[in-house]
């Protein structure tokens, strides 16, 4: 590593920083910043010899949505290039090393700025804008190590205990009992009920290059430009499927309160949108916004999961603190309300188009 340090830092004396990220996905062997003076960058090792629980083990597919060795090949190819000019970029990438015990060393750069976790809805409606220039401009993409079918294969692979839907008695836990809205067990059920029909949708949809995995933790201010980190799962699909990642996760980890939503979901859609007409994209805006509603099947997992953890210590994402647990059960029910919503809005678009 000593050489790395000094192809990259101009010397072997760094000080290594970890950095949060989910620890159980089976392809990061870590995430650290690394300094030396008034030099940094950051490491992200990529590996498949990692113990992983099930649902965040490796692949060896290149289509598979955790294919261990994507994210190097995102860099080394230059995709996030097919997006200058948007103000959307990748961290530039400073070295990648093939280690002889089989492991990537992807050497970044360190992105100075706000981080999305920090940002308000007119930040957010920037990075809406900007994803609309680049979507709509590109297109689809091919490369032989792009993710494809990934709202299925990801949704199929975390296998949670959605029975738990019709247990009475977990839904009697205080936490859930005090905290979930009123009425949000029935439209939860039905949602998992109509699952199949909206994997089938969005796969159905105009298709585009995506990221699929933005989220606030996966995004910084670089003067301007959004910056996008952890491209790991990228690959096919819905023009707005990002957008409907991006929305709801802005609000189940805390970052701003779920009484934003409405105007979250109006200035980062409505910025999309916006984004994708001024790139030249000339298509059915109905189809977009069917691509965002029907995206809320993706947290059709989230329920089952949270009834079954009631009874545990909250942790924040990464797991190195706790969080107030009445305060998250309280904003992901109110969240989770809010796609079901999105599902009904889904269903009526579904019957027209």
């Amino acid at each position: 590593m000593e050489e790395e340090f000094t192809r990259v830092l101009g010397g072997a004396d760094a000080v290594m920083e970890p950095l949060t990220h989910n620890p159980k996905n089976g392809v990061t062997g870590g995430i650290w910043r690394v300094r030396r003076g008034s030099r940094s960058a950051v490491l992200k090792v990529l590996t498949r010899r990692k113990d992983a629980p099930e649902g965040w083990r490796h692949s060896d597919d290149p289509r598979h949505w955790n294919y261990w060795r994507r994210e190097a090949d995102v860099y080394a190819g230059g995709l996030p290039q097919l997006w200058a000019g948007t103000g959307l970029r990748a961290p530039r990438l400073l070295a990648l090393v093939e280690r002889h015990d089989g492991d990537l060393a992807l050497w970044t750069e360190d992105v100075l700025g706000p981080p999305g976790t920090s940002w308000g809805v007119d930040r957010h409606a920037l990075l809406g804008h900007q994803l609309g220039l680049a979507q709509g401009a590109v297109g689809e993409v091919e490369r032989p190590w792009l993710s494809r079918s990934f709202l299925r294969d990801y949704t199929a692979t975390h296998r949670v205990p959605y029975e738990l839907l019709d247990d009475d008695a977990a839904w009697r836990h205080p936490l859930v009992a005090e905290n979930f809205p009123p009425g949000l067990r029935a439209e939860l059920v039905r949602l998992h009920r109509d699952r199949e029909q909206f994997l089938s949708i969005t796969e159905s949809l105009p298709r585009t290059l995506c990221h699929l995995d933005l989220w606030p933790s996966n995004v910084i201010d670089g003067d301007g430009e959004s910056v996008l980190l952890d491209w790991a799962f990228t690959g096919d699909g819905a023009l707005g499927e990002d957008v409907g990642n991006h929305i709801p996760d802005s609000v189940f980890d805390l970052f701003l309160p779920a009484a934003l939503l409405p105007e979250l979901d109006a200035a980062v859609y409505g910025s999309y949108l916006r984004g994708l007409r001024e790139s030249g994209w000339r298509g059915d805006e109905r189809l977009v916004r069917l691509a965002v509603c029907a995206s809320a099947v993706k947290y059709d997992f989230l329920a089952p999961l949270m009834l079954a953890r009631a009874g545990e210590e909250q942790l924040d994402y990464g797991g190195s603190r706790p969080v107030d647990a009445a305060r998250r059960y309280r904003q992901r029910g109110a969240a989770l309300m809010y796609l079901a919503g999105w599902a009904d809005e889904a269903r009526r678009l579904s019957e027209h188009l």
